[in-house]
């Protein structure tokens, strides 16, 4: 909703038909927005993804890498297959968007890529390796990847949320939710529309300059 006001024409991917409500807000607030159904860990649906977005629409200017799923459990008691989902989802999935994203990027020589990762990927959080270690992943891939590309005028950026309302948080127990939130000195939870704001200033000529940056957004969470 915010890239769309902004003015970009925003292709939404999501499992499924998960991504069509949300074009259809878009669409009716009088923004641009097409949705497509990927399952982001299928390497293979990524690239023809980009690659078609390319051909309907001629360039690619932006891609936010936003997926993300937990799997949580106490180490010593932690599958393998909720390791390697969780990392399939949140870190290797954001390699093979970028990746494919970079060629008409570097083409163009202009983009922006903006990562979602976590408050708890710079912090930890028992309970939560998987999750911490994909979205710790997430911030050092960015980096490197925004030494790479940035003398093609790419630049690459992450934002770290902290405890958010969003369909995942609202799976936390209340009792949980308010022991994290006694630690936020804003005392509430973010929103939505807080991350927004910070994807679209970073995905903006406002911040050409910027880039291989950790944005926080967090209510002073973790400083």
């Amino acid at each position: 909703m915010r890239l769309a006001t902004g003015g970009a024409t925003v292709v939404c991917v999501a499992r499924g038909t998960n991504a069509e409500a949300t074009v259809a807000a878009i669409v009716a607030a009088g923004g641009r927005a097409e949705a497509q159904g990927v399952d982001v860990t299928d390497g293979a649906a990524v690239e023809a993804l980009i690659k078609g977005t390319v051909e309907r629409h001629s360039r690619l200017d932006i891609l936010v890498s936003n997926a993300g799923i937990t799997r949580d459990q106490l180490m010593l008691r932690m599958k393998r297959a909720d390791w390697d989902e969780v990392l399939a989802t949140n870190l290797t999935a954001a390699f093979t968007l970028c990746q494919a994203a970079l060629k008409p990027m570097i083409k163009q020589r202009a983009g922006r890529i903006v990562a979602i990762s976590s408050v708890v990927g710079q912090m930890g959080n028992a309970g939560q390796a998987n999750y911490a270690a994909s979205k710790a992943g997430l911030i050092g891939f960015c980096k490197a990847l925004a030494r790479e590309v940035a003398s093609r005028q790419v630049t690459v950026n992450v934002v770290a949320p902290g405890l958010v309302e969003t369909d995942m948080t609202r799976a936390i127990t209340e009792g949980a939710k308010n022991d994290w939130s006694s630690q936020i000195p804003l005392a509430r939870l973010g929103t939505p529309e807080d991350i927004a704001a910070a994807v679209g200033f970073l995905a903006s000529d406002d911040a050409a300059y910027i880039t291989g940056q950790v944005l926080a957004v967090n209510g002073g969470m973790y400083m």
